[in-house]
């Protein structure tokens, strides 16, 4: 029985950062994946694929451009699901052979197989030949991910009823699509097949959607959506889904109204993949949604010597703070310093527009009684913006009257992920309105958005050195 400082099972974004950070001080690792290729959920079925999808699309659908050339015009006529599968399949080759290399220069171990626990520190690997091997772990990484939750009453068959790994495969695109669920998921393909002219209806139990965004950038974001004729049914569930003899399906909501389609996208949450890990042999239980409960802190979960990270621990389920849990769990497990992150992060969602957040909402602001204000930019008033033919995207930024200091920074509109990291740093660096105010920013750019949205709230604040 081999025996390794570190058991890493998953090659996902936490796994595969967890595996070299420990490789790299020295540590012998394995990392076990049971997919065909290493990368996990994120290069596979998940973050990878769908930010590819949306590029292609934005692409030859000519999305970027109709704010010039009106909303008719397309880079390619007749788009087929090949043409999106093409790209796909080009960046997923090249994101594994980037993660091997790692693995390799890192002297990282890797085997393909189903790991179930033995003991706390014992799995087995049941290999695709047959063979099945023992392994024991001084330290062991559940980076498993998660699956799409998929309720028995939903009749999926791949083909029109769908979840969101199998979207990934569909031989045509639909011209008309309902997408069961509003959250990050959801959304992001809900505007992805809308942006390719397929007629979208997103359907929700809440009333609202992306509750930990800013209300005021959702509001815009609805407002572009249902601009460009997508429907939003929200405050209604979906009881039932039925496959019609004409080939369409069609979709009973709890008021009785029913909605029909061409293909139903349903995308109602994720489940933790531990199910096949037989976690009471190792002492561990999951909750209702396969997830495990962790110290924020070091991401040990109730056995000390046994870590979890990345969406497996849920919210907030990025592939970006999946390995920096990864890194910090794998520097605890072989008994390195790991230094907390910064108390900021930006949460990037890629729908069409994108939108990105990073602080605090101005809901947070009021809860805590904190005297703010905020100061705003649109993408048309930059020259930048004018350059793109944008004609929507709005920079939000909130303030502390009392310290200057910058709270909270929301973006939705072109670049929106990119842009975010401007406003991050000076949040971490604790920095005030007067950055914004004093710098100077490329032109033309969307950045300069950052200095429009400063002065809007400096003006309103009003300038501390006249006080007196």
């Amino acid at each position: 029985m081999q025996e390794y400082d570190l058991v890493v099972v998953g090659s996902g974004p936490a796994g595969r950062r967890g595996a070299i950070q420990a490789a790299k001080l020295g540590r012998k690792v394995l990392v076990i994946e049971q997919g065909k290729r290493v990368g996990g959920v994120s290069v596979h079925t998940g973050t990878i694929p769908s930010k590819t999808l949306r590029e292609t699309a934005l692409n030859l659908s000519g999305w970027r451009e109709r704010g010039f050339y009106g909303r008719a015009y397309r880079v390619k006529q007749e788009i087929s699901a090949d043409d999106l599968r093409r790209r796909l399949l080009i960046t997923l080759d090249h994101e594994v052979e980037v993660l091997e290399h790692q693995f390799a220069r890192n002297r990282v171990q890797h085997i393909r197989g189903k790991a179930t626990f033995l003991t706390p520190d014992t799995m087995e690997i049941a290999k695709d030949d047959g063979e099945t091997i023992h392994v024991q772990g001084k330290s062991i990484m559940l980076a498993v991910g998660t699956k799409p939750y998929r309720p028995e009453s939903i009749p999926f068959d791949g083909v029109s009823v769908l979840d969101s790994d199998e979207l990934l495969d569909i031989q045509e695109l639909p011209r008309s699509m309902a997408v069961i669920g509003a959250g990050v998921i959801g959304i992001e393909y809900a505007t992805i097949f809308s942006a390719l002219d397929t007629q979208v209806t997103v359907i929700d139990p809440k009333s609202t959607i992306l509750d930990f965004i800013d209300k005021e950038i959702i509001e815009e974001f609805i407002h572009d959506l249902r601009d460009r004729n997508m429907k939003l049914i929200l405050g209604q569930k979906a009881d039932k889904v039925e496959k019609l003899p004409n080939g369409k399906c069609e979709i009973t909501l709890d008021n009785g109204r029913r909605v029909t389609c061409d293909m139903v996208l349903y995308a109602a949450g994720r489940v933790g993949a531990t199910d096949s890990l037989n976690l009471a042999a190792a002492g561990l239980t999951a909750d209702s949604r396969g997830r495990l409960s962790v110290n924020p802190e070091t991401f040990q979960t109730d056995v000390p010597h046994i870590y979890a990270a990345g969406d497996v621990v849920g919210f907030p389920a990025l592939a970006s703070t999946s390995m920096e849990q990864g890194r910090i769990a794998a520097r605890v497990a072989v008994g390195a310093i790991a230094k907390e992150p910064p108390k900021y992060f930006p949460y990037g969602i890629y729908a069409v527009p994108e939108i990105s957040t990073c602080g605090l909402t101005e809901e947070e602001v009021k809860e805590r009684g904190i005297p703010y204000e905020c100061g705003m930019a649109r993408f048309r008033e930059t020259s930048r913006g004018h350059i793109m033919g944008l004609n929507s995207g709005l920079l939000k930024m909130i303030f502390s009257l009392k310290t200057r200091r910058l709270l909270g920074v929301h973006i939705v509109g072109e670049g929106a992920t990119e842009l975010v990291h401007i406003g991050q740093a000076v949040l971490n660096l604790k920095g005030t309105v007067e950055y914004f105010v004093e710098n100077t920013f490329n032109y033309p750019t969307l950045a300069e958005a950052y200095k429009i949205a400063g002065l809007d709230a400096w003006n309103r604040m009003g300038d501390l050195s006249q006080a007196g």
